[in-house]
């Protein structure tokens, strides 16, 4: 079994630390909310139990093995080109897999860590260059300006808006959306953002398939012991490659046509500049009916003329729109479609 240690080559806010008792008492007096995941990980433990995002259902515990969490950070530094004495950003929550594996690849790999607050504009006032970072959607949306002194940096943590994605494609950085979740410890897949991009790309020694219900499964033997069955439905370019497509559990059943809220959103995007989302509504004559949600305050006048504009087909164009002052969503912003739904009691 490998073991959680630190890296020589590791530095913290431009300072090493000659032993683990030394890194741990930095850390508990100057970024007090990362120490008790670090704890634990440079413990004699061989596991550590962290909690999912909730955002597809109730979060719950699982446990991880932290061989199979070093594995994973050999893995994106194999795929990224990310060597010992890799500059790197930290800005993301420690609560959350994504930010606690921010911290295993830095004191596994000997990055050079630079550790900031997990605020919606992490890069505001800042003049250091990185070779590497990670981001949430709204991050990188309100560091636009700023992200040219990235060199590689990967989004993941929910849903990037068509809006977002044009904006990033003309930044001439290489910037990924990430698949992943905490069962897969982050990302196993990852898509460039530039022009005519659609399939995501496994990492080393993932290989992809799908199941009767054409949703995505994953055997990643270092990262899991057992195949992970995902709702996520895609089209498989190959075994290594594959094209999101949306949720099993979101697809909408419109007198017997079946419809992706995710890829009608994606044709809707271009013409709806509030947050928005489609979800289907029990429907006595057509089973599911797709209804449009838009976060607002009042009802937009212009938005028939704004549909129109779109590509929807007849099965796709919403029989129904809801405008609700302030979407559900979860600790880390991802919107909760299903209680926002059961929340619609508001004017049409």
């Amino acid at each position: 079994m490998l073991i959680a240690q630190i890296h020589p080559d590791f530095r913290l806010q431009n300072q090493s630390f000659k032993d683990e008792a030394s890194f741990l008492e930095y850390v508990k007096n100057e970024l007090p909310e990362s120490y008790g995941f670090l704890k634990s990980f440079l413990d004699q433990s061989d596991s550590i139990v962290v909690p999912t995002s909730g955002s597809t259902g109730k979060p719950k515990q699982i446990k991880l093995q932290k061989e199979k969490m070093l594995n994973s950070a050999q893995a994106t530094a194999a795929f990224f080109d990310l060597p010992p004495k890799t500059k790197a950003l930290h800005c993301l929550s420690t609560d959350y897999i994504a930010g606690k594996m921010m911290w295993v690849r830095a004191l596994s790999l000997g990055w050079h860590l630079d550790v900031v607050e997990a605020v919606s504009s992490p890069l505001k006032n800042m003049n250091s260059y990185y070779d590497f970072a990670a981001m949430v959607p709204l991050q990188a949306q309100n560091s636009l300006k700023e992200l040219y002194r990235i060199k590689k940096l990967i989004i993941g943590g929910a849903p990037i808006s068509y809006l977002l994605e044009q904006a990033l494609a003309k930044i001439p950085v290489s910037i990924y959306q990430t698949y992943g979740m905490t069962e897969t410890i982050t990302h196993i897949a990852v898509k460039k953002i530039e022009k005519h991009a659609h399939a995501y790309k496994s990492l080393p020694k993932v290989k992809l398939s799908v199941d009767d219900r054409d949703c995505l499964c994953i055997a990643a033997p270092g990262i899991s012991e057992t195949r992970i069955i995902t709702n996520d439905i895609v089209k498989l370019v190959s075994d290594t490659e594959f094209e999101w497509m949306g949720r099993y559990d979101t697809i909408i059943n419109s007198g017997g046509v079946k419809l992706f809220p995710e890829q009608i959103e994606i044709k809707l995007a271009p013409f709806l500049a509030e947050p928005f989302f489609i979800a289907g509504i029990a429907d006595k004559k057509l089973g599911s009916k797709v209804c449009l949600f838009i976060e607002s305050k009042e009802p937009i006048d212009t938005i028939g003329r704004v549909l129109s504009k779109s590509s929807l087909s007849k099965y796709e164009f919403p029989k129904e729109i809801y405008f609700i002052d302030t979407f559900i969503r979860s600790n880390n912003n991802k919107v909760k479609r299903k209680e926002t739904v059961n929340f619609r009691n508001t004017f049409k």
